[in-house]
């Protein structure tokens, strides 16, 4: 006995049953959240809970370069870190400031300085 046997799909209407989202939702921005991780890390040292920032590093998966650009946000001065931490949500895309950009700023000792370069970044 021989039966024919059709292997073609039939065409099909695909269903979303997702509903199109139209506007993303709003999200921290990452450099707000890496301030806030610097300043967390920093009070689990100043409590004894971590040793150094060697410990904190392995302990977080990271290398003891990045856990030290991310520390190195402290030395921004005080108003310049409640303006990261106050930082507007973002939507879509990639927030307009990058933790990149602030470290040339971080690496300025005067506070005075710092303000100045953080005018002219956020004029830019």
């Amino acid at each position: 006995m021989i039966r024919n046997v059709s292997f073609r799909k039939k065409p099909t209407k695909r269903k979303c049953d997702v509903p199109h989202i139209t506007n993303a939702p709003l999200r921290v921005p990452r450099v707000a959240k890496l301030m806030a991780l610097a300043i967390r890390l920093d009070q689990l040292i100043r409590d004894g809970v971590a040793s150094d920032q060697a410990e904190l590093a392995q302990l977080g998966h990271v290398s003891r370069a990045r856990l030290t650009q991310i520390m190195n946000l402290l030395c921004l001065a005080p108003d310049l870190q409640e303006e990261l931490l106050l930082l507007p949500a973002v939507g879509r895309g990639r927030a307009p400031l990058a933790e990149k950009l602030l470290r040339p700023i971080a690496a300025t000792p005067c506070w005075r300085k710092q303000r100045r370069m953080w005018k002219e970044l956020r004029a830019a």
